[in-house]
């Protein structure tokens, strides 16, 4: 059972050593059970703070965070995350398997479900026989599919991806797009996707989230209404794409300036 992930007046004021710096003031949206929805805004408009409170590793000032309805104090054993320095999450004295294995060992599960769970899991992501390897070993664009592989073996509920695929090269991050959109495809988790990339958030999402410059505020949702089936090659050059690409650019720009979100731009007849 998959769960929606509800924000609802979320804030959070930073203070200590005389400063006082409000990082998010007012987010309130809604990620619907097995949606796959991006979030995009100018650096530094607080993505990060947003995704720690989320994730129940910071407490907001004031508002809350719902997972599945139920309010989220502290790390929920339902979720999930893949974060960008994938080489500081996967400890390099540990192989593969046993990476992907640890968050298993909080559950109550015996070894032979967790191996199914690893199996599969490195199987999904393409890296069926990395499992005796050492991260080093591998690839960038690799070791963030183990991070990945290790996110699904948790059979996680929602999953929070933030900037994953930042520091890997364009063809790779490509490939690691399109291994995303199939997982959420195959296993209908509900994903929230940071990302700076404003092409990679369209290609993605359902939805795309803007946010404003810090403070920050959602400043437009979007609804990408691109087809289920996507591929780098054409959809990517498809009208409809250059449109919503352009619409997310407006209103990022208008963010960074402090302006209220561009008018609507309506779709072709």
């Amino acid at each position: 059972m998959h769960a929606s992930l509800v924000v609802s007046g979320l804030r959070k004021v930073y203070e200590g050593s005389g400063r006082r710096v409000e990082a998010v003031r007012d987010l309130t949206f809604t990620v619907d059970a097995g949606e796959l929805v991006c979030l995009v805004g100018p650096s530094g408009c607080g993505k990060t703070t947003l995704l720690k409170c989320m994730a129940g590793l910071l407490a907001p000032t004031s508002g809350e965070v719902l997972l599945g309805g139920r309010r989220v104090s502290g790390p929920p054993p339902g979720m999930a995350f893949v974060f960008q320095e994938y080489g500081r999450s996967l400890f390099p004295w540990m192989r593969v398997g046993e990476n992907v294995e640890l968050p298993l060992r909080q559950k109550k599960l015996g070894r032979a479900r967790r191996g199914e769970l690893v199996a599969d899991a490195l199987e999904s992501v393409g890296l069926a026989d990395a499992a005796g390897a050492y991260p080093w070993q591998l690839s960038g664009g690799m070791q963030q599919r183990v991070a990945i592989a290790r996110a699904l073996a948790y059979e996680p509920e929602v999953l929070l991806m933030d900037e994953p695929f930042a520091a890997v090269d364009a063809q790779t991050r490509a490939d690691l797009e399109d291994l995303v959109r199939r997982l959420w495809r195959e296993r209908g988790i509900t994903v929230l996707f940071v990302t700076h990339d404003i092409d990679e958030a369209v290609y993605l999402g359902e939805r795309v989230l803007v946010l404003s410059a810090s403070p920050t505020v959602v400043q437009e949702q979007l609804k990408v209404d691109l087809p289920a089936e996507r591929d780098q090659l054409h959809t990517r050059v498809s009208p409809r794409f250059a449109e919503l690409r352009t619409r997310v650019y407006e209103q990022i720009q208008a963010a960074k300036r402090g302006e209220p979100a561009v008018e609507d731009v309506p779709p072709p007849r």
